[in-house]
């Protein structure tokens, strides 16, 4: 995640300047989410259409090699024969990057974090200051976003837990 006040020590003698340090958290971490969500978006579409239009030239691409006119011309022939398992390759790897990266669902989580955290955030807004637990309250905000980090980790790497050094 990005860095942002989270290294700040949380201010024990205004309750209103604590909870301003609190919001600030927040803002800070929605917009992180809602800024890697609309990358993880771009990511999904490109791959998809790139997909869908890599498929197409494909199948295209391979049918016209079977045409007479193709077959009588070597170049032409050539030039299919070569095209047709190159543009497969390119399509496998854009393939693999998209199962890889996860970023439909990436997107997705970052959506509803994002939103989970708005919420949390209007919450603590409308809520004097002086009935805040604030403490608590930035335990919380740590916790969710925690357990968003754990959740990438599982969808990219099928686990959150660290590895274990000797």
């Amino acid at each position: 995640m990005e860095e942002h006040s989270q290294g700040e020590a949380l201010p024990k003698d205004d309750a209103a300047e604590a909870r301003n340090f609190l919001l600030q958290r927040y803002k800070d971490s929605i917009q992180y989410y809602w800024r890697a969500s609309r990358k993880n978006k771009n990511g999904y579409k490109i791959t998809r259409y790139l997909t869908v239009f890599l498929g197409s030239l494909v199948t295209l691409i391979s049918s016209l090699s079977a045409a007479e006119f193709i077959k009588s011309s070597p170049t032409l022939a050539l030039g299919f024969s070569i095209a047709t398992p190159l543009l497969a390759a390119t399509l496998a790897i854009v393939g693999g990057f998209s199962q890889a990266f996860q970023w439909g669902p990436t997107w997705r989580e970052m959506v509803l974090t994002a939103q989970d955290l708005t919420k949390e955030c209007d919450r603590i807004n409308v809520t004097a200051a002086e009935q805040l637990d604030l403490a608590k309250e930035l335990a919380e905000l740590n916790e969710l976003l925690q357990r968003e980090t754990r959740g990438f980790f599982e969808r990219v790497f099928g686990t959150s837990e660290p590895s274990k050094r000797e």
